[in-house]
């Protein structure tokens, strides 16, 4: 009987074996590092609007003050973009796909979430405008993004956001696209803050 060796030649099984495992464990760190970046990107993100003082950080503290200035010979398109980046943790969609809507005017619409699971579950919004030329002239007065989420097991509810587009935005943007990626931080929120 002639048995065939899988090994590649000039390879022993304990060479296969080390070679396996090295890439195992380059995989697991590959993993991990995917999830803590994903992590991350919640208190990055609040970092990066202070710094660079986009993202309604004073509407999250309260400091916002709107007027409105409406243009009404003009119209622009906000699509609205929703990605539950936790796979089977929530449901996540918009209440309406996109919406005609005048600069200077104050509007309101909601995203739908359920928690999928069966425990008490938090969830925070990350948001993200595109194009990057508008994001300075989208802004959020109100929103479900500015704070955890806290959700009982299944249940379900419509999370508003209110928003205005800067009549300053350039003419040549007649398209706005609102996306948020809805992720399960219910680990993070367990877990016991520095000098508590």
């Amino acid at each position: 009987m002639d048995s065939k060796d899988p090994n590649p030649p000039g390879q022993s099984r304990d060479q296969q074996r080390r070679a396996n495992r090295k890439l195992l464990y380059a995989l697991l760190m590959m993993t991990a590092g995917a999830f803590a970046f994903g992590w991350a990107l919640v208190p990055l993100y609040s970092v990066l609007c202070k710094v660079a003082g986009i993202g309604n950080a004073q509407a999250q503290e309260g400091q916002a003050v709107v007027r409105e200035a409406i243009d009404p010979n003009r119209e622009v398109t906000i699509e609205f973009l929703a990605d539950p980046a936790s796979v089977g943790s929530f449901e996540f969609r918009p209440a309406v796909a996109s919406m005609r809507v005048h600069p200077g005017k104050l509007y309101d619409t909601e995203f739908y979430a359920k928690n999928l699971t069966a425990a008490a579950s938090v969830a925070q919004a990350v948001p993200s405008i595109s194009p990057s030329a508008g994001a300075q002239y989208f802004h959020k007065t109100q929103c479900f993004c500015f704070s955890p989420q806290r959700f009982q097991a299944g249940e379900a509810r419509n999370m508003p956001v209110r928003f205005i587009v800067d009549p300053q935005l350039p003419a040549s943007v007649d398209k706005l696209t609102l996306a948020y990626t809805f992720y399960d931080t219910t680990q993070t929120a367990a877990r016991p803050r520095a000098g508590s």
